[in-house]
């Protein structure tokens, strides 16, 4: 088949107006109706988060989530600037997400083989999420026990400190799990807790959207478009809704 054109007509010139022309088609044959007044919709009607019946804890042991308060409580210490990662319920949003399908890689391929992969290759490891923090955990008991006589959570701020260190390096072993495995996944679902939208249990009071001066949700922002270079001072607005949601007369 030639791949020539018509002269001054290029490629991306033909598919575009070939989609086109499909679309109307559709759409002829659809008799299409433009939609009048405000559609019903509500947040997440397609894809709501897990809805959480319960109090305290859904996946985590109470010693198990007493350790994690202490690690996300390191990991974001509280300062001038914003509370810590315990009281801006990273731990919470943790546990909320293990409980769900990230929890268990449910949406991932997690058929093997399972060997080392290169850095470029990214995380090659079998485990799945909730047995990350549940080995990581025990390990981590086992190794305070050991080294310290305590639990990581009765350790001081120096020492806990220093064993994160050791485990964000590969300098501290722990057994059943790579210690920078447990490490990484820590740390990075504590930075999504502490500033994710407060529906999945962390980022309470929408502290580090505060912090940073973010808006949050708003769904409309025509009233700002021309105010440049201006500080607005928004209150951050959670993805389920508030005053600010409502339709002014």
């Amino acid at each position: 088949m030639s791949k020539k054109t018509l002269p001054g007509v290029t490629r991306r010139q033909i598919l575009t107006f070939s989609a086109a022309s499909a679309a109307l088609g559709v759409a002829k044959a659809a008799n299409a109706i433009t939609l009048k007044g405000t559609p019903v919709w509500s947040p997440f009607d397609a894809s709501p988060p897990p809805q959480i019946e319960t109090e305290g804890w859904v996946f985590f042991t109470d010693a198990e989530a007493a350790a994690l308060e202490a690690i996300v409580d390191r990991l974001i210490p509280a300062d001038e600037l914003s509370v810590g990662g315990k009281d801006a319920g990273c731990a919470v949003f943790i546990d909320r997400q293990l409980a769900g399908f990230y929890g268990t890689y449910s949406r991932l391929y997690m058929q093997g083989p399972f060997k080392p992969g290169t850095p470029e290759q990214g995380d090659q490891s079998p485990l799945v999420p909730q047995q990350r923090y549940r080995l990581g955990l025990a390990a981590l008991e086992q190794y305070t026990q050991t080294e310290h006589k305590k639990s990581f959570k009765d350790l001081t701020g120096d020492q806990q400190d220093e064993i994160l260190g050791g485990l964000q390096t590969g300098k501290i072993a722990l057994n059943g799990i790579d210690s920078k495995l447990f490490f990484d996944i820590a740390l990075k679902n504590t930075m999504e807790g502490f500033f994710a939208d407060p529906i999945y249990g962390g980022n309470r009071n929408m502290v580090s959207w505060k912090m940073l001066g973010f808006p949050g949700a708003r769904y409309d922002y025509r009233e700002y478009i021309g105010k440049h270079n201006q500080k607005l001072d928004l209150e951050p607005l959670s993805i389920s809704g508030g005053d600010a949601w409502k339709m002014k007369s």
